[in-house]
């Protein structure tokens, strides 16, 4: 075959070169002229758009549908509701007992002891702060290791009842070495925190949710924080705070500091009841085992509706059904509402791989916030209720000079005390509702963390100078007055504007740096532990320090320490990346992850 030959079979068969050459053929007649037709009634060839169709036609079949823009998350769109308020109801729990005690502790010392002075009790208010997050230090990993090898409720279930133990324990003791034993009961038996975190990611497992799942739980922090020390301080020493309906009552005058305990543990029966009969189990392994307490409460239900169902005219109820049908029907359970099925993933990571370098970083800067705030709420506290300084009282070789030398607090009985936290849980509860998510969703969740972590620092500062605002009453008496409570009510507020922002955000980061979902309720009991860790060490350390600044008449060391150690937990911050949960891929994840996605596709068309 000629080369020319060859040229024309290659150029053959394309419509577009064919018109091309068309084109170039008709563009001059054979005679010379130009032949356009004009005597012709045809309607003129017009090329270019000859050239558009034949692209058209040429390009692959492409057949777009219409994607659905994705709605907004609120609050309303949460999936699972019913058991993300379940939870968070237990979760209440805690922060009442936890902020109820606060309110009242110092004057429950004192009670044991009325000879001991007031750096004395300061030092044993941040012993029994500490006691109870030391025992979680020594078993917080072993219940999330619990979690994950027996099961979420099991835990959850078994910290509630030994919190409830606690609280009746420490309402009745009559000596500080009775008070720290059942605090330190009440530590070694609650790993729930983690337990928690990890079932709020189990059960709400879209990423897009989850910075509105994960705050509720530090959500009731705040409510605890408005509830607990308003209960604390109105129902502590009835007898001495109310002669005329409860002076006499010899066991109240006994165990001034029972009824708020009393109250507390009601409050975690009830939240124990809450999870028996109707929180699900989350964990995949464990989640088709027959629960005992689910299953009670869904026959219940059943009977209930039976019983108060109108009956309809004309129509013969289902109960009136002859024995001989199947038993079966009458044991039915309304099918459980569809929920995203996890990846089944048949192997484990190992306990040695877990500490990457991601999740080490994320642990660090999470001991480190967490024990700066649980150090200064306890200070905090002791702060508050640390009697005014009187020069008249003073000794003799001592001379303030603000401000750096000056000592003293604000004198606040415990009724003033919870009413200065309610500020507290009321500004937080507010921003976490309608703020919160409206900044996350802008600036990010790591982004967010690093810019409100710069609010601790301030706060550490500036708050040891609230004793020396001048105040409408002399001392001895209680600080008094629109300044001292304006300042209270201003140093509070950006306090929480810090805490509303960076406690969700540090549960987030720690829930996403674990390196496999296999070990997700074990990194969360990682985190409680370095949590407790630092709580234990903090608040016990700067409690002897604010003891021995009031001897010294530096009441601010303690705080400006916390400031430096803040400033640390700014600096470590930028080492933190979010990770994605499953940074280690392990043999037979891609197809554990292949069967749940086919298994969900049906959820995701509906």
């Amino acid at each position: 075959m000629s080369t020319s030959s060859k040229s024309s079979v290659s150029d053959y068969g394309t419509i577009a070169q064919y018109d091309t050459d068309s084109d170039k053929s008709s563009d001059i007649s054979p005679h010379g002229n130009d032949y356009d037709g004009g005597s012709s009634n045809e309607v003129p060839y017009d090329r270019a758009r000859r050239r558009s169709f034949i692209e058209e036609d040429e390009d692959p079949l492409q057949i777009e549908l219409p994607v659905k823009k994705p709605k907004p998350v609120t609050w309303s769109s949460l999936p699972h509701k019913g058991q993300l308020a379940i939870l968070t109801a237990a979760r209440l729990a805690e922060p009442l007992v936890q902020t109820s005690l606060r309110s009242y502790l110092f004057y429950q010392l004192r009670s044991f002891d009325k000879s001991l002075p007031d750096s004395v009790i300061a030092s044993q208010a941040g012993i029994m702060q500490s006691s109870f997050a030391g025992a979680q230090l020594c078993t917080a990993m072993l219940w999330g290791r619990a979690s994950d090898h027996g099961g979420r409720k099991r835990v959850l279930l078994i910290g509630l009842s030994g919190t409830m133990i606690s609280c009746l324990g420490f309402g009745f003791a009559t000596t500080f070495w009775q008070a720290l034993i059942f605090r330190m009961l009440g530590g070694a038996l609650n790993g729930n925190v983690g337990v928690m975190r990890t079932m709020v990611s189990e059960i709400v497992r879209e990423k897009k949710y989850q910075s509105r799942a994960f705050l509720l739980l530090p959500m009731c922090a705040n409510i605890g924080v408005i509830i607990g020390p308003m209960m604390g301080g109105l129902t502590s020493d009835p007898a001495g705070n109310y002669p005329g309906l409860f002076g006499g009552i010899p066991w109240l005058e006994k165990y001034p500091y029972s009824p708020p305990n009393i109250i507390s543990a009601v409050f975690l029966f009830c939240a124990a009841c809450f999870i028996f009969f109707g929180l699900e189990e989350t964990h995949e392994r464990y989640a088709a085992e027959h629960d005992r307490g689910v299953h009670f409460r869904r026959k219940v239900t059943s009977s209930l509706k039976r019983i108060f169902r109108r009956e309809k005219p004309g129509y013969e109820r289902c109960d009136s059904l002859p024995d001989s049908q199947d038993e079966s029907v009458t044991d039915y359970e309304p099918s459980k509402p569809k929920k995203y099925i996890a990846p089944r993933y048949k192997n484990k990571l190992p306990f040695r791989r877990i500490f990457t370098y991601n999740v080490i970083c994320t642990l660090i800067c999470h001991a480190l916030m967490a024990g700066s705030m649980g150090t200064f709420n306890n200070v905090w506290y002791s702060f508050l209720s640390t009697p005014v300084y009187d020069p008249a009282k003073a000794p003799p070789d001592y001379t303030p000079h603000p401000p750096f030398t000056f000592t003293g607090g604000l004198g606040l009985p415990p009724r003033s005390v919870g009413f200065a936290m309610a500020i507290l849980g009321s500004i937080g509860i507010t921003m976490q509702l309608f703020i919160y998510p409206l900044v996350n969703d802008r600036l990010g969740t790591v982004r967010s963390w690093r810019i409100f972590l710069y609010c601790f620092p301030f706060v550490y500062i500036i708050a040891p100078l609230l004793s020396l605002i001048p105040s409408t009453t002399p001392p001895p008496s209680q600080k008094t007055g629109l300044p001292v409570w304006i300042s209270i009510t201003g140093l509070l507020f950006i306090q929480v504007v810090g805490k509303t922002f960076a406690s969700p955000a540090t549960t987030i980061l720690i829930n996403n740096c674990s390196p496999h979902p296999s070990v997700l309720g074990t990194i969360h009991g990682i985190g409680q532990t370095a949590s407790s860790a630092a709580r234990t060490v903090g608040p016990a350390l700067g409690g002897f320090i604010y003891g021995l600044g009031l001897r010294n008449g530096v009441v601010a060391a303690v705080f400006w320490g916390l400031a430096v150690l803040a400033s640390f937990s700014c600096v470590a911050s930028n080492w933190v990346k979010e990770g994605n949960g499953h940074e280690i891929r392990l043999e037979g994840d891609d197809e554990a992850e292949a069967e749940a996605e086919a298994e969900n596709r049906p959820l995701l068309r509906s």
